[in-house]
Parts: structure tokens; sequence; C-alpha cells
């Protein structure tokens, strides 16, 4: 994919506007921090956004809540899962890559890596998971395949002009900030919950 300034700004405005204030009110319940959003590819506008709801359903990831909620809609005003973005804040786990391949989205964008679930916000299950279950190393799943291809938003800004690189690592930093402030808050209230994998 070719570096666009106005979906990498488009993506990031909806992390940071649309799902972290659902995710602070989740955190502050007790959820995790990951979240995600489904957007029209035709004009960039939001479908749905969503956050982790792991405290009413261990399955509600924020990936499968944002899709829960998305088949919630009235279907005549639903978009084709075709015709969508799918954004996550955090590289899915091996539960929603599996549900964003069952319900159709041929792409999908995220902002955190596996590695940074791990390593930056203590949350490593994703990565155990792959290696238990499927016996993949991090990063060892096909990122692109017959069904869809994925996007890390921090490359693809990489890639972007000089002159539009900086403002893009900027924004991915404030918002690394801005997560890193949930995951403090996430870590110091998990003992009290009953997640499974917490």
């Amino acid at each position: 994919m070719k570096p666009d300034t106005d979906l990498i700004n488009r993506l990031l405005d909806v992390i940071e506007y649309d799902i972290v204030p659902k995710t602070r009110a989740g955190v502050t319940a007790g959820n995790k921090l990951f979240g995600a959003a489904i957007l029209r590819k035709s004009d960039l506008s939001l479908v749905i956004a969503e956050t982790n709801n792991e405290l009413e359903n261990p399955l509600w990831h924020g990936e499968m809540h944002a899709l829960k909620r998305f088949y919630e809609m009235d279907k005549a005003s639903r978009p084709d899962t075709r015709d969508c973005i799918f954004l996550s804040t955090h590289e899915p786990c091996s539960l929603c890559l599996s549900a964003i391949t069952w319900t159709g989205f041929d792409n999908f964008f995220y902002l955190f890596s596996h590695e940074d679930s791990r390593d930056s916000f203590a949350i490593p299950h994703d990565l155990k998971i792959l290696k238990e279950i499927f016996r993949l190393e991090p990063g060892g799943y096909a990122a692109e395949n017959a069904f869809w291809k994925s996007y890390s938003v921090p490359a693809l800004a990489r890639e972007l002009p000089a002159s539009e690189r900086g403002r893009a690592a900027a924004r991915i930093s404030k918002l690394a900030e801005i997560y890193a402030g949930l995951s403090d808050a996430y870590q110091k209230s998990k003992a009290e919950n009953d997640i499974p994998l917490n």
C-alpha cells in the first residue's frame, strides 16, 4: 500500500478521539486497553468504535466487541465489510484475527504490535497463545494472505514524505504516552477483576 497522509491522519484521529475516550472509561471499570473501529473506505467516515469489554464476556476483546456492535446495527444501514477498513489499536490476537477473517474484511490496520502489547503494556497473552497453540513466533502469521492484508500504522507513517513523517511520528508518540497511562491504570486494578487472562 502506498503511504497516504490523509488515511494515516484519519486513523490516528479515530484512535485519539473515538476509541481512547471509550477505552479510558473501560479501563476505569477494569477492562484492558484494546480498542477497535470500523470505517467506510469510500469517505473514511466512522461506522463504529468500541473498546475491550472483557468484564462482561472474556471474548469481548476490543475487536470482538466492535464486531458485536457492528452486527447489532440495522442490516439496511450496515455497510458490507468489503467496503470497510478495520482499525485496531493493537495488533489483533488469534481470536480477533479469526473474527476479522470470518466477517469478511479484506484488511486491518493496527497501531501497536504484539510485541508492544507484551513489552510496553505487560499483556503477553497474544504472543503466548500464538506460540503455545499455533507454534508461531512473533510475527509468524501471514500478514498478507488470501483473506486480508494487514498494515502497521507506524510502518506506513515511516514511509511518508519527509515533510509529513515528523508530524505522524509525533502523533504516534502522543498516542503511545496516552496508552502508557491507560496501561498503568489497568495494571494497578487488574487483580480486582475476574478476567481469565489478565
